[in-house]
């Protein structure tokens, strides 16, 4: 065998070992992070207050959503979007979606009782808040929700008055 041939024997040796240590290195990898990266950016873009930008997400992360919970995830977060978005039939009709397929996910009953305080629907935002607060009752979310809906159909009267008129008082100096 010449040097040359050695070498590519020596070569080939090595690209198949290198191979095949990245084979296995492939199939023992453990990939740690969002199965949906649309869907997680999405909710991210919601959470930062662009709504706008969290749907188009969402929607995307949507079409690939591989499983029935993400899809749920998914649809909430549209929901809450289309809800900052102030788009209530829509938001509402991704809420309906979520709750016909899981009638125990607490959040889809948050957001459409915020949606029925908004639409004046008072009785129905009631209902949906004591089915959430049945599923996670120390829920801040469905607190806050709470009391949107008590602050609309029993709003508090100011017990202090402040009278800032400027009118003189008789026998006080204004300078």
């Amino acid at each position: 065998m010449t040097s040359g041939q050695r070498l590519y024997c020596v070569f080939m040796a090595a690209l198949l070992y290198l191979s095949g240590t990245d084979v296995m290195a492939q199939a023992n990898k453990t990939v740690i992070g969002p199965t949906n990266p649309a869907l997680q950016e999405g909710a991210d873009a919601l959470l930062a207050g662009d709504a706008e930008e969290g749907v188009r997400l969402t929607l995307m992360g949507l079409r690939y959503a591989n499983s029935s919970r993400n899809k749920q995830i998914g649809m909430s977060n549209l929901c809450a979007g289309y809800l900052l978005l102030d788009q209530l039939d829509t938001a509402l009709s991704y809420c309906n979606q979520v709750l016909e397929k899981n009638d125990q996910y607490w959040r889809a009953y948050s957001n459409r009782a915020l949606i029925y305080v908004k639409q004046k629907r008072y009785e129905e935002a009631e209902q949906d808040l004591q089915k959430g607060e049945a599923i996670s009752p120390k829920s801040r979310t469905l607190q806050a929700v709470r009391t949107m809906l008590l602050d609309e159909t029993n709003p508090v009267a100011p017990a202090i008055v402040i009278d800032d008129r400027r009118s003189p008082i008789p026998g006080v100096d204004e300078n």
